[in-house]
């Protein structure tokens, strides 16, 4: 298999014309693919010619008719020896041409580079294994359904899974009344709470009941007092003295002498 060789620029002659950036060109005007021959669209005569060199890169000198061989003039293209400048970047160049590629070829062709295939359904775990909500009319009838049909719990003996099922139904009677009580609690906390939501609409209604002009009259209705008065809050004058004070200062002298002797006994 004969080697290939890369093309080389056999001259430094160029059109003397700005270098032709890959950016400033359509996507499939040109071809820089890895390991492929790179080649471009001529922007003068629009025919596909060969891209030259390794570092310095030209476009290959062609001529505007491709009949040259059957007698026609050889009129060199003004686009050869046109310098080429690589300012894309390839591999997000060549990934957009291969899904474009992907997408025009017809449904029929199309197939995946990897074929997928489904996986067997996972069998069902164990009604012992199966982490849910375990209340106590579920516990129950897991158990006596396990009991049911399984051939190795017999009497007081339990299989593996059915003494799981076992301690979880004792676990879930034995929680079963401060599950009650949390649950009353729960109903009284709502109710509590529905009670102060409606409170504002209740006291609304009874302003609207008992309200009006006649309690606003007597609100803003102020009484004079008379001098020496005492406010209703008060209550009726009370004497500050004792009436008799020579019974009350006997009455005193008598505490003292049995507070006296208290004190010697102790």
């Amino acid at each position: 298999m004969p080697r290939k060789r890369p093309g080389r620029v056999r001259t430094k002659n160029t059109n003397r014309r700005e270098a032709l950036k890959l950016s400033s060109m359509a996507p499939e005007d040109f071809n820089v693919r890895p390991g492929e021959t790179k080649s471009i669209a001529c922007p003068d005569c629009r025919t596909w010619r060969r891209i030259m060199g390794d570092k310095v890169l030209k476009i290959r000198e062609h001529c505007i008719s491709d009949k040259v061989a059957e007698g026609e003039k050889h009129v060199t293209c003004p686009g050869s020896d046109q310098l080429v400048v690589i300012d894309i970047d390839v591999r997000r160049w060549q990934a957009k041409q291969d899904r474009l590629l992907r997408d025009a070829m017809p449904q029929d062709n199309r197939r995946a580079a990897q074929q997928f295939y489904k996986p067997l359904p996972a069998p069902a775990a164990p009604v012992s294994r199966i982490k849910a909500e375990v209340t106590l009319e579920t516990a129950r009838q897991s158990y006596l359904a396990h009991r049911k049909g399984c051939t190795r719990c017999v009497g007081g003996q339990h299989c593996t899974d059915g003494g799981i099922l076992a301690r979880r139904y004792v676990l879930a009677l034995n929680q079963e009344p401060a599950r009650r009580e949390a649950h009353k609690e729960m109903e009284r906390q709502e109710l509590r709470t529905a009670r102060k939501q409606t409170a504002p609409a209740a006291r609304k209604a009874q302003w609207a009941k008992h309200g009006g002009k006649a309690v606003e009259t007597a609100n803003n209705r102020c009484a004079d007092r008379t001098p020496g008065s005492l406010s209703e809050f008060r209550g009726p004058q009370l004497p500050l003295a004792p009436r008799d004070m020579e019974a009350h200062d006997r009455r005193q002298a008598e505490l003292g002498k049995q507070y006296a002797q208290r004190k010697t006994a102790a």
